[in-house]
């Protein structure tokens, strides 16, 4: 059967799903976290595409590596090890509490224990892993499709990335707000950032340490009921917000302080790609221009 490679995803018919899987991802983010030292802006703790799902990519423990993956096709949590041993946990309707259980059990199973905090981040609700049954549904299908979109989408970002040859990040899922993205830089400082609500400080700082103009794909919550793709700027220049920006369907969002561009709106045209990256320009070319960013210098001539 032909497959659909920007599927419908209507937030309303796997909100909850969405809500389980985004805690499954922190645990599995925060043993990346624990794992793994710091690289700047906190580039060592984000999960990564692949044909299969999303993975951690190779972790250090000890003398050995550990990976570990979430297979969307078959629905499995795959951890491996070099040393060859491998363990599997099914990805089914079950709570959180049950998840971040069993996979701490297959970890400690491969003499791999980790101990991680397990308060959730950037979310309203700081139920710890340990204690959440109320996140317990699973839709397999509406899994894979938002997996399906990350797919096209790091595919349409990494083209974008190749056009940037200053600063930019690798093309990373973050696991604290569920949501692809990359990152440019100025190469420039910017002034320490204010913080922002369910993280702490530190992380933020971290994060924003340098002037930069990101982009990416977030499946909506919030004040957003719909998947869109996002782009925004920090420190946010003057005439950011009013600058003339492509496609038509995109808008400024005055509360999240970024431009949003309807999901939809790239799913139904007739060349996705081309309405995208029209998206992902003109939104970095607001913060390059208005920001006096070295641009000759910055971008693939």
């Amino acid at each position: 059967m032909a497959i659909d490679p920007w599927p419908e995803l209507p937030l309303a018919e796997w909100k909850d799903t969405l809500a389980t899987v985004h805690m499954w991802t922190q645990v599995v983010g925060k043993i990346h976290l624990k794992l793994t030292p710091l690289v700047n802006h906190w580039w060592n703790v984000p999960l990564y595409v692949t044909a299969r799902g999303l993975t951690t990519s190779a972790m250090p423990y000890n003398d050995r590596l550990l990976q570990i993956s979430f297979d969307f096709i078959d629905h499995l949590l795959v951890i491996e090890t070099t040393d060859g041993s491998t363990k599997t946990i099914d990805l089914r309707p079950c709570s959180v509490a049950e998840f971040y259980h069993e996979t701490m059990a297959a970890l400690e199973s491969l003499k791999m224990p980790v101990t991680i905090w397990t308060t959730p981040v950037e979310v309203p609700d700081r139920t710890p892993f340990e204690e959440d049954q109320k996140h317990a549904t699973y839709d397999p299908e509406y899994v894979q499709r938002c997996w399906r979109i990350l797919v096209q989408t790091n595919r349409v970002l990494t083209k974008f990335r190749s056009r940037f040859i200053g600063k930019v990040s690798p093309v990373h899922f973050f696991w604290g707000a569920f949501d692809l993205a990359l990152t440019r830089f100025s190469g420039r400082q910017a002034p320490p950032h204010p913080g922002a609500p369910n993280v702490a400080h530190f992380v933020a700082v971290e994060a924003y340490s340098h002037e930069v103009s990101s982009c990416g794909f977030w499946p909506g919550g919030g004040p957003v009921d719909e998947p869109v793709f996002y782009a925004y700027a920090y420190p946010e220049p003057k005439g950011f917000k009013d600058y003339s920006v492509q496609p038509p369907e995109a808008f400024y969002h005055t509360g999240m302080g970024e431009y949003l561009l309807p999901y939809d709106v790239v799913r139904t045209a007739r060349s996705p790609d081309e309405v995208l990256l029209s998206f992902l320009q003109k939104t970095y070319e607001a913060a390059a221009t208005c920001g006096n960013w070295d641009r000759r210098v910055l971008e693939r001539q």
